[in-house]
């Protein structure tokens, strides 16, 4: 991305697209976990305090887990998005 300067449409786009694909793959993984941990909670009757963790305990593992992924998906995007050595060429050019 050009660093100081006004960013192309292209850009731009990318940088849209990539924050959708992090949003969405990250509400997706999310909500599986979510209902991995708290579905039995919520299929069959179980003791109170058992049910109450459940439901805490993926309530909070989805909570951690969007914000891990988002976070992870926009720094490989950047990452990607930045030469590793600029100015430099490949020695086969």
């Amino acid at each position: 991305m050009g660093r100081g300067g006004r960013r192309s449409q292209a850009e731009r786009d990318a940088i849209t697209v990539e924050t959708g694909y992090a949003l969405l793959s990250a509400a997706f993984a999310a909500a599986l976990a979510l209902g991995a941990v708290a579905g039995p909670a919520l299929l069959f009757e179980l003791p109170g305090p058992v049910e109450v963790l459940l439901l805490r305990g993926g309530t909070v593992l989805a909570a951690v887990l969007f914000t891990v992924r988002t976070v992870a998906v926009l720094v490989r995007f950047r990452r990607a998005a930045q030469p590793s050595q600029p100015g430099r060429t490949s020695p086969d050019s």
